[in-house]
């Protein structure tokens, strides 16, 4: 176990409320929704239904991490939780189910990083010059948080102020531009409504991947009891509104059927270039800021990749490796051992498939190992909430359960729901399990190899 001392984890305090809040917007917007359109096509417009549901769960996913944040503002956030309350071999399946998340996630955000890349070079989308930019977009941010993590904060800031622009516009001035004959056919899917619903939400989450991220990163947060929560719920709120009214735009402005092109992967560039009625100058704009916006949530995603582990060498969890901070303060092992995860990740995927597929593999394979740890914090609050309730019947108890059990059957969706369908060989289509399952299993050794080295879990601090 590695001893941190008091004045070192307040030096290491380094993001008040703009940074955090930032952190979160910077994490769940990056380019997951302005991938969305192109990778929902095949569903159709009845996806802005199903991320109108998601937005439902991502809700009560932000108010119950916030609430857990006051309660124990632990780093490492889902892990810490369902450590502390159901014991070490819970809390390291959390942990390694939650890592794996981050840099998968990173994959998948390369992935789709690469789509606006490729609207100025490698228009052909030749996989092997793919597989390079995507490299490069991994491993810049990485350069960029191994520097230390109040460059990490600034790049953070900044990217969160230019991703805003394109989805401002779009969720404002791009409603004037709407055809309502673009919502019809509403389910394209060949599903029932239900399942076209079920299928798009699994997809939909990875855009809302996040929430939790100052949670997870308390450790780096001033005044983490009140900020922490603050963030969270601020940050989710914005990101909610932009993503649902975007999103209405891009379909009532494309035909979906448009948008299920291949040259038409930046959905968001294509609906720009509509609105501006000539040329292509709109969509290089748009683009543009998206690779900037992508840029953000790499860099943000990639300290989430190293505190997760980070936290959990710090209880024994982990090898001890990855709980040491570098000469410039953050954990290097983490960093650069997530990254090459991500690019492993990020190379099979595109050796495998193509297209949409590519990305929407990546992205349903973190919704399942994202939902792990989601469901366990869920079921940490109702444990705790129910014991407050049973010693001192304290307030607000019927909101906090009640969000807790409907973050419980979103996260119990969000596996049920992600499969590729419409797929036609059975190993592409139960591929997120695939691999989410081997990565899973990885971690099986770790745990055998750890356990014995484990700290007891921290007490569970009473209500407040």
């Amino acid at each position: 176990m590695v001893a941190v001392s008091a004045e070192e984890t307040k030096s290491q305090r380094t993001m008040g409320l703009p940074q955090a809040t930032a952190l979160i917007l910077g994490s769940i917007i990056g380019v997951g929704i302005f991938n969305l359109p192109y990778s929902l096509a095949a569903i159709g417009p009845i996806s802005i239904a199903a991320m109108a549901l998601t937005t439902v769960g991502a809700l009560a996913l932000a108010v119950m991490f916030a609430s857990l944040s006051r309660r124990l503002p632990a780093d490492g956030g889902p892990y810490a939780y369902a450590r502390a309350a159901f014991g070490n071999a819970t809390g390291f399946t959390n942990a390694w189910s939650y890592w794996i998340t981050a840099w998968a996630g990173n994959a998948a955000i390369v992935t789709g990083w690469v789509f606006y890349v490729e609207y100025f070079i490698n228009k052909d989308g030749v996989t092997g010059w793919s597989i390079v930019i995507a490299l490069v977009g991994l491993w810049l941010p990485a350069l960029v948080n191994l520097v230390g993590t109040k460059s990490m904060a600034a790049v953070q800031l900044w990217t969160t102020v230019i991703k805003f622009i394109p989805l401002a516009i779009m969720s404002t001035a791009g409603l004037f531009f709407i055809s309502t004959g673009n919502f019809t056919p509403w389910n394209v899917s060949g599903q029932s409504t239900i399942g076209a619903i079920g299928s798009a939400m699994a997809i939909c989450l990875f855009s809302y991947l996040g929430v939790e991220t100052a949670a997870v990163a308390a450790d780096k947060v001033r005044n983490p009891e009140r900020n922490v929560p603050r963030a969270t719920v601020f940050g989710t709120l914005a990101s909610a509104a932009v993503y649902l009214l975007s999103m209405v735009a891009i379909f009532g402005i494309v035909p979906t059927t448009q948008l299920a092109l291949d040259e038409n992967k930046a959905s968001y560039s294509v609906a720009a270039n509509s609105m501006a009625g000539s040329g292509h100058w709109a969509g290089d704009l748009v683009a543009a800021a998206v690779i900037v916006s992508g840029f953000g949530a790499l860099n943000g995603w990639t300290m989430i990749c190293a505190e997760m582990p980070y936290a959990a060498a710090h209880d024994g969890l982990f090898p001890a490796s990855f709980g040491r901070n570098s000469s410039r303060g953050v954990p290097a092992v983490g960093i650069v051992a997530s990254t090459v995860l991500a690019s492993l990740a990020m190379v099979l995927s595109f050796l495998g498939t193509s297209g949409a597929t590519v990305f929407n593999t990546l992205v349903l394979m973190t919704g399942i190992t994202a939902a792990i740890p989601y469901a366990f914090s869920a079921l940490a609050q109702l444990k705790w909430r129910l014991r407050d309730q049973r010693e001192m019947h304290t307030p607000r108890f019927a909101r906090d359960a009640g969000v807790a059990i409907v973050a419980l059957i979103f996260s119990i969706l969000f596996v049920w729901y992600s499969r590729n369908t419409g797929q036609e060989h059975w190993y592409v289509v139960w591929g997120p399990f695939l691999m989410a399952g081997g990565a899973l299993l990885i971690g099986v050794p770790v745990y055998l190899s750890m356990r014995s080295r484990m700290a007891a879990p921290p007490p569970v601090p009473p209500y407040r």
